[in-house]
């Protein structure tokens, strides 16, 4: 038996897969809306928002979900979000806009990261929660309030490993000089409680944080302060592989290609972050997260359940129960994860000397890529149906998703078949322009016209490091519902839930104000009575 090529399927969620097996959905969206284009799916959206809050009513008795809006720029997502009554994490004046924008009162609105006094100032105008992140800002949000109303702010701290230090919140070392601040401007400053942000995904290390924090609570009391608050921050992770044995045998392979071992598996020199010595390969790669396989609910479940030693072996969500505190969770990634993918357009398809196959795109590694990253799961091209000769005018533009490597080509006049292995390549004129540094095996070799789907670029791939250069425009947002036994497809800015279903309003929230719909502008409109 032939072995399996190698591969990182990427796992799907099966309304993303229902809308791109739809015959003409997907084109008849490229040709109204042109392309590359990024679609988010609300609906995935509120499916994940109400996983995660299963999780919590099982055991907190209160808590507040804050979308982290930097996660992605989608209107569609923040809309969603304060329509199922949540709270709002914003990290920049043009956030803010967007959340007030979108309906959040300022009574669900949280504001992290640094700030400077133009942003402090209105803030103090807006009402809304400030996280505070250093001792100069707590200095000055005391400074500026005046004889308003108390301003409510949380104090993030850090320092909790000496071993690793943050350029983000206030020292453990310093939390004294906070607390001198916070008791003598009581009048002025509503303390509600302390925050972290944990970067690293190990459940340890949260623990370790949340214990520091807890100890906190028993500190303030001795200043005449009285916390509620425990904000945990984000960090929850995604699942991107719908194969871990796949994804780990791939990755075995490009170690053994590093040590010229087996064939190529990289463009250039890339090592991926690892390095070679002694004849073996070392260190941690930067695409390690997408190996995960542990979803967000369960990572947030074990974290509630976890056992405090200081405490006596009575769990997280005990002790803040006991303790009658409000814990707060800035999930963002966890909330939109499979809720976007992105597709381009095959440009075109070239050899270089050595045999090396690139498949040129009319999209940039920046819109599709957090950062520095590689992006370790597989694209997925979809042959047009235009260079398909046996198919009957008018049918369908893209043939049904399927896992490239796994799939036996169908023949085409003229077209090389067999399985072939290429890198993805950007539009800019820069050697760097890589969309893919590591080898992609394919059914076949693509053609001009052929979409590419990017899976799950719903968090920071779309937005991070997107940028205008050579005056290409950055993809446009486009909302996908279904709705009705159909999909629709509306502008970012135009999608409304407030016809959706399974988006019922969040308990323990202050009420919203009045609704007012607007009335979704343009839909496009694919019928598809066999969709989830």
């Amino acid at each position: 038996m032939t072995a399996p090529l190698p591969a990182l399927p990427a796992k799907i969620h099966p309304l993303v897969r229902a809308f791109l097996d739809t015959r003409d959905a997907l084109e008849e969206t490229m040709v109204r809306f042109g392309s590359p284009i990024h679609l988010v799916f609300p609906q995935v959206y509120a499916e994940n928002l109400k996983r995660f809050r299963a999780v919590l009513d099982l055991h907190l008795p209160r808590y507040r979900i804050c979308y982290a809006h930097k996660v992605n720029q989608s209107r569609a997502f923040v809309r969603t979000a304060e329509y199922a009554g949540i709270a709002i994490d914003v990290a920049s004046p043009q956030e803010l806009g967007s959340a007030i924008g979108a309906g959040f009162g300022s009574m669900r609105i949280e504001v992290t990261g640094p700030k400077g006094e133009a942003f402090l100032r209105d803030l103090i105008d807006c009402g809304v929660t400030i996280n505070v992140d250093n001792l100069w800002e707590l200095r000055r949000i005391a400074e500026l309030a005046g004889d308003r109303a108390k301003v409510p702010v949380l104090l993030r701290v850090s320092g909790f490993d000496d071993g690793s230090v943050s350029r983000f919140g206030v020292p453990l070392a310093h939390i004294d000089r906070a607390f001198d601040l916070l008791s003598a401007n009581r009048s002025r400053i509503s303390f509600l409680g302390f925050a972290f942000h944990i970067d690293s995904g190990e459940p340890a290390e949260r623990i370790r944080a949340i214990d520091a924090c807890l100890a906190l609570v028993e500190q303030a009391y001795g200043h005449g302060l009285m916390p509620s608050v425990l904000n945990i921050g984000g960090g929850f992770r995604q699942v991107f592989t719908s194969d871990a044995d796949r994804f780990d045998g791939y990755v075995l392979a490009l170690r053994e290609a590093l040590l010229s071992r087996g064939e190529q598996m990289s463009w250039g020199n890339n090592t991926f972050g690892y390095h070679v010595d002694g004849g073996a390969v070392h260190g941690i790669p930067v695409f390690h997260k997408y190996a995960n396989t542990v979803p967000a609910t369960k990572m947030l479940a074990d974290l509630l359940a976890a056992p405090l030693e200081r405490h006596g072996g009575r769990t997280v969500a005990q002790v803040a129960g006991d303790n009658m505190l409000e814990l707060w969770l800035e999930p963002g990634k966890a909330l939109v994860d499979h809720a976007g993918v992105t597709v381009a357009r095959v440009e075109f398809v070239k050899e270089l000397a050595d045999g090396t196959v690139l498949v040129n795109l009319d999209i940039s590694r920046d819109s599709v890529t957090p950062a520095d990253q590689e992006v370790m799961i597989d694209p997925i091209v979809l042959s047009s149906s235009a260079h398909d000769s046996d198919a009957p005018v008018g049918d369908g533009a893209v043939t049904p998703l399927r896992s490239a490597a796994d799939t036996a080509p169908t023949p085409h006049p003229m077209h090389e078949t067999g399985p072939v292995a290429v890198y993805f390549a950007g539009r800019l004129c820069l050697e760097r322009d890589l969309i893919t540094n590591h080898k992609v095996w394919l059914a076949q070799r693509p053609r001009p016209g052929d979409l590419v789907v990017f899976p799950n670029t719903g968090a920071y791939h779309m937005d991070l490091s997107a940028a205008t250069a050579s005056m290409h425009p950055v993809p446009m947002k486009l909302a996908v519902a279904h709705r009705a036994g159909s999909f629709q497809v509306y502008r970012d800015g135009d999608y409304e839930p407030h016809v959706s279903v399974g988006l019922p309003p969040a308990r323990r929230t202050p009420p919203r104000g009045p609704h007012r719909p607007p009335v979704p502008r343009r839909p496009s409109h694919v019928d598809n009575e066999g969709a989830p």
